[in-house]
């Protein structure tokens, strides 16, 4: 179900690390549990932002939730056809559902994130 390839935050965001850039989105586990989204707010390119500080938020007909960035880092693209098309992240969160992709600012940082395996694990303990 989570992509072995991923590292992941309790806050149901994902990071695909290639270099020194990450791209972010939301887990599976996180659209299932907001229902049919039909709006997303993201940041512009050059924003900076803290590991775990709000980048966002996403709406959906169950509620208003922010999206929190996994890593510290410097926001270089931003996923236009996301916000014209937002039910991409329940169709497809882990493919063209991506929200942001950064240069990663600490890679030390990444030692805080959880594996898929862990991931699992701590969705099993919410259910």
């Amino acid at each position: 179900m989570n992509p072995d390839d991923l590292l992941y935050t309790k806050e149901h965001e994902w990071i695909r690390i290639d270099g020194d850039t990450g791209t972010v989105g939301i887990t599976s586990h996180a659209q299932e549990a907001l229902g049919d989204v039909v709006y997303i707010e993201l940041p512009k390119p050059g924003d900076r932002f803290q590991s775990h500080q709000p980048f966002g938020t996403v709406e959906s007909v169950k509620a208003v939730s922010e999206l929190f960035v996994p890593l510290a880092g410097e926001v270089i693209e931003v996923n236009g056809a996301i916000k014209d098309a937002p039910e991409t992240l329940n169709s497809d969160p882990y493919g063209k559902g991506w929200l942001i992709r950064l240069r990663i600012q600490n890679r030390a940082e990444v030692s805080e994130l959880l594996s898929a395996k862990a991931y699992g694990d701590y969705v099993n303990t919410l259910a």
